[in-house]
Order: structure tokens, then C-alpha cells, then sequence
């Protein structure tokens, strides 16, 4: 039994784990990218990487609230797939679908105002916020591509099948990094589009990622899922215990982009520079995550099944596997951090003066993995088990964790690399809320179902 439980897990997380290898990269190429781009009009690197991690919270703001899509969608469909009901599989699908593409058209059409209330949120320089809005009006017509992706992601990971989920990742990151070096640099004789071409390399990818994503459904899917579902008739049935536990989880979701709405806020009033710093710290802090995400995904996708086919002993042995396999993780990630923190900031940017700023703060990097590790995991063994209520709750006192290290701290000093240290304190105390909460809560949370 062991060897199958972990054979499952390794099955599922490293599909998942080569995929989100790109995601990183990406967020990677488009910093090293605006960190490369000529001076222009007297904007440089700092502006141009501000400017990119401003216009992606602005983004990040809407669509991170949306999460639910795919945390709901994989939860369902993989305790469906527990009981193997194929027919319901499919509901789950189209009522994520709907509901996704349907936010997203109306974030398109509210784009102007959504995009100036959000600039009045950061206090950034009017160079980096000009630059913020250029990003975000053009990413914004890749919304209803990416919602759907999410969606049909979390629908891949409850069918058990990370494969398909990996496949699309890669074409969507792969896309990604081409077309923004491309757009943005030129080719050729072409000189390309400079700043804008970042955002319009993601919207070609996110639209890539779901035609790919369409068509896998048709032809590994087809008839012997969707067959004898209507698309329309979806939406009755259990839809009403569908948005309940969707509600939830835009709680939860709240919470978590009000942390990196926060971070990403409170670190553009420290200066170009330091907003520079901060953007290049958390697409390294980020690597992590998207390592043990493979994990948290396997625990999603088996949680869910094993509590759908009623096998507690299987739920329970998911649990203590998945954790196994992210601490030995967390462990590999320590000593990346120790000895490869500045090599990874070079290859984010040339500036000398943004390096030098980050080398004080590379100790936090060695500190993602002790905190990280089990926040991660828990996220995706309580999706799997549909606790929305105990993942909601967590984020919301992470949120009340992180502004409160953050106001008790920067009461004590006004110097601004200081307070860069209270500001990555105050983010390592939401992660550790989070991680005592959800521990305390399994027994009642996911053992009782």
C-alpha cells in the first residue's frame, strides 16, 4: 500500500512540478527582460521591472480573488471521480466554465475603472504607474482565456490526470516566453514593441494555453465523459451548493491578494528601487512554492478521491505522505536558497545598484522553505476535501497576521531598507498563521468527512 500511495503521488506531482518549472521562469523572463530594456525617455531598470510588478498586482488583484474556479473545480471533480460518477465530472466542468468566462467578460468591459481605483491603492512614482497601466490594459483581453484555464486546470487535477494539466502549462509558459522576448526585444531586422510587448505575450499565451486545453477534452475525454450532458442543463442540479462553497473560497481568496496587495503596496513607498528588490525577492521566494504546489496537487487530487470513494485510512495515509514528500523538499530548497540567492538575483537584472539592494535580504530566502512548507501542503489536501470553510478561515487570519506584524513592526523604524526587513517578516507570519490553523483544524475538517 505504500508503495502504490506513493507511487500515486509521484505520478501526480512531478507532471505538475515540470510544468510549474516554466511558471517561475516566466515571471523570470519578464523582469529580466524589463531589467534589459534600453533607457528610454529617462525610464531604466527600476522602472521598468516597477512597472511590471506594479501592472501584474494590479491583475493579480482581480484574478487571484477568482481562485475558487479551479480550487472548487478540482475538489469536486476529483471526490466525483472518488464515487466514479463521469456524468457529474462533466457538470462540475461546464458550471466552472460559465461561471469563469462570465466574471471575465465583465472585468473587460469595467477595465478603465478597475485599473485607475486600482492605482489609487499604490503609491508607486508616476513613471512606474504609467508604465503599470500600459501592462495591465493590454493583459486584461487575456481574461477570459485565463479564467477559463483555470477552470479546466482544476478539472484536469480531480480527473487524476496531471498530464494534461502539465501539457497545457507548458504551452501556456512556453508561448509565454517566447512571445514576450520576442514582442518585446524583436527579431530579426524588427526592433519589437519594447515595455508592451511583455503583456502582449501573455495575452497570445493564455489564449494558446485554452485552445490546447479545448481541444484535450475533445479528443481524451469526448463522449465517455461528456456524453449526455447538456452544457445548459449543468447548471441546475447542485448548483446552489456549487456558488455556496465558491463564496467561500472568494473569501479565502480576498485574503491572499490582499496580502500580496499589501506586500507589493507597502514595498512602492520604500522607492524604485526597493519595489524593484521586493519584485525580484518573490519570483525567487515563488520557486519554492511552485515545487511543492506539486505536491499540494497530488494531495488535492488524491484527498479528494479517497474522501468521494469513502476510504478514510487512504485519506489519512495521503496526508502524511504528501507532507513526507514537501519536507524532504523544503530541506533540497534550503541550500538552493544558502548558495544560489545572488546568482538568481543577477540573472533577474544588471542594475548594480537593485543586486546590491537585495544581497541584505537573501537570509529570508533560506527561511521560505521551514515556512512555506506545510502552508502549501494544507492548501491542497483541504481543497481536496472541499473544507472551503477551513481554508477561507486560515487566509483570513493570515491576512490579520501579516498587517499586524507589519504596523506593530514599522512602528519602531523609518529607514526604508529596514522596514523591508519588518515587510518580509510580517509575510513569513501569514504563512505561519496559516499553517497553525489548518493543523489544529484536520481532525474536524478533513478526518470527519
Amino acid at each position: 500500500m505504500n508503495r502504490y500511495l506513493n507511487k500515486e503521488i509521484l505520478r501526480l506531482s512531478i507532471p505538475s512540478i515540470l510544468a510549474n518549472l516554466t511558471v517561475p521562469l516566466v515571471g523570470m523572463v519578464d523582469t529580466a527582460v524589463a531589467g534589459h530594456l534600453p533607457v528610454s525617455g529617462g525610464l531604466g531598470a527600476a522602472e521598468f521591472i516597477g512597472g511590471i510588478s506594479v501592472g501584474a498586482l494590479l491583475f493579480n488583484l482581480l484574478y487571484w480573488n477568482f481562485f475558487f474556479v479551479r480550487a472548487s473545480t478540482a475538489g469536486l471533480t476529483a471526490q466525483a471521480f472518488g464515487r466514479g460518477d463521469m456524468q457529474d465530472c462533466a457538470r462540475i466542468l461546464w458550471r466552472g466554465l460559465v461561471i469563469s468566462v462570465g466574471i471575465a467578460l465583465a472585468l473587460v468591459i469595467l477595465q478603465w475603472p478597475i485599473g485607475h481605483l486600482g492605482m489609487l491603492l499604490v503609491n508607486s512614482s508616476p513613471e512606474v504607474a504609467r508604465l503599470a497601466l500600459t501592462y495591465f490594459f493590454i493583459r486584461i483581453w487575456a481574461g477570459p482565456a485565463n479564467l477559463a484555464l483555470m477552470a479546466l486546470r482544476g478539472w484536469f487535477v480531480g480527473m487524476q490526470d496531471s498530464v494534461s494539466s502539465m501539457l497545457t502549462d507548458l504551452v501556456v509558459n512556453g508561448v509565454n516566453i517566447a512571445a514576450s522576448i520576442i514582442l518585446s526585444l524583436g527579431i530579426g531586422g524588427w526592433e519589437g514593441l519594447g515595455f508592451p510587448g511583455v503583456a502582449w505575450g501573455t495575452v497570445a499565451a493564455q489564449y494558446s494555453g485554452l485552445l490546447f486545453a479545448s481541444l484535450v477534452c475533445v479528443f481524451k475525454y469526448g463522449r465517455k465523459v461528456f456524453g449526455g450532458v447538456k452544457p445548459l442543463e449543468s447548471l441546475g442540479g447542485d448548483m446552489r451548493g456549487f456558488v455556496s462553497m465558491n463564496a467561500d473560497l472568494m473569501l479565502r481568496s480576498l485574503g491572499f491578494t490582499a496580502i500580496y496587495m499589501g506586500y507589493t503596496t507597502i514595498a512602492a513607498r520604500f522607492g524604485n528601487e526597493l519595489l524593484a528588490c521586493s519584485s525580484i525577492l518573490m519570483n525567487i521566494l515563488l520557486i519554492f512554492s511552485y515545487f511543492t504546489d506539486g505536491f499540494a496537487y497530488a494531495g488535492e487530487a488524491l484527498t479528494g478521491r479517497f474522501i468521494g470513494a469513502g476510504d478514510r485510512p487512504m485519506t489519512r495515509l495521503t496526508v502524511r505522505y504528501v507532507f513526507g514528500w514537501s519536507i524532504a523538499l523544503g530541506v533540497l530548497f534550503m541550500g538552493l536558497y544558502q548558495w544560489g540567492g545572488m546568482p538568481l538575483v543577477r540573472l533577474l537584472t544588471d542594475d548594480a545598484a537593485v543586486v546590491e539592494a537585495c544581497r541584505a535580504y537573501i537570509p529570508w530566502l533560506v527561511l521560505m522553505p521551514v515556512f512555506g512548507c506545510a502552508a502549501f501542503a494544507w492548501d491542497g489536501i483541504y481543497v481536496g476535501a472541499t473544507a472551503a470553510r477551513g481554508i477561507r478561515n486560515a487566509m483570513l487570519g493570515a491576512a490579520v497576521a501579516f498587517f499586524a506584524v507589519w504596523l506593530l513592526g514599522s512602528r519602531f523604524t523609518e529607514l526604508p531598507q529596514v522596514r523591508m526587513h519588518v515587510l518580509l517578516a510580517a509575510y513569513f507570519a501569514h504563512l505561519l498563521m496559516r499553517t497553525v490553523y489548518l493543523t489544529v483544524r484536520y481532525p474536524k475538517d478533513i478526518l470527519s468527512k
